[in-house]
């Protein structure tokens, strides 16, 4: 199973937001998560945790492009991400040494996809009810898990048919976003309904807010455990990847785990 590192470049992101919105605390922090056992550094400048404003489409290039090019000049070996919901953003970021697209929209805008077939690129294509201004309102499902899967399958088809790579097209669930804890829960324990659809799965629940709730835990940074017992659940359930703060201690559990089974 792979790990994908988290790298907010953003003053407001609801667990490091501010940490490393100065590229060069940026670049050095993204080489460190390579150094940890990342196989992609996951690049974000805007915050979408439940709540957050947009940003500008310039705005948001002038945080990821700099931190995308310095990592790239310093010869890091893992892959590069996007983490980005704007086709304008992600061609810049492609242009400055990312190779995959992370899209928490599912690619909902129009010129995403023609976007990540003109740079041959990978993507992810993640299940948001809502936006990340309204997605916590009050999120409903009839059946959390179907829907979710329907509503993958449609988009990772319209991605095909656009031209992406099928071979490097993610589905991700969207743990905590536009969900409820039971939600969330529902779809952690069916996991394996989302490896069957054929795609590979990245799986994102790190330091989320559920785990604080399950947990007491209030401050984010606080949540390794919770955030751990979702990767666990990733590695049983047979998901491709994890997208985690804490990659050392994520890299460290799958490997005793491995050896264990």
């Amino acid at each position: 199973m792979q790990i994908w590192g988290i790298l907010n470049v953003t003053p407001d992101s609801f667990s490091d937001g501010g940490r490393f919105d100065d590229p060069q605390r940026a670049i050095e922090q993204g080489l460190a998560l390579a150094a940890d056992g990342a196989q992609v550094i996951d690049v974000g400048g805007e915050s979408t945790r439940p709540g957050a404003e947009a940003v500008s489409e310039a705005q948001e290039t002038a945080r990821v492009v700099p931190v995308l090019e310095g990592l790239h000049a310093a010869g890091i070996e893992a892959d590069l991400s996007i983490d980005t919901r704007h086709a304008a953003v992600a061609d810049a970021a492609l242009r400055a040494g990312a190779s995959i697209v992370n899209d928490v929209s599912g690619a909902s805008d129009p010129a995403m996809l023609a976007t990540v077939v003109e740079h041959g690129a990978g993507l992810v294509l993640m299940h948001m009810q809502g936006t990340p201004g309204t997605m916590q309102a009050a999120p409903t499902y009839e059946d959390v898990t179907a829907e979710v899967a329907a509503y993958l399958e449609s988009r990772a088809a319209a991605a095909v048919t656009a031209g992406v790579d099928g071979a490097r097209l993610w589905i991700d669930p969207g743990i905590g976003f536009g969900k409820t804890l039971e939600h969330n829960l529902t779809l952690l324990r069916d996991l394996e309904g989302f490896v069957r659809l054929g795609r590979p799965v990245l799986l994102g629940a790190s330091r989320k807010a559920f785990l604080g709730t399950l947990t007491g835990q209030s401050d984010p940074s606080l949540r390794l455990a919770g955030s751990l017992a979702c990767a666990l659940r990733g590695l049983e359930s047979g998901v491709d990847a994890v997208r985690v703060h804490d990659v050392r201690e994520t890299r460290d559990m799958i490997e005793v785990f491995t050896q264990i089974r």
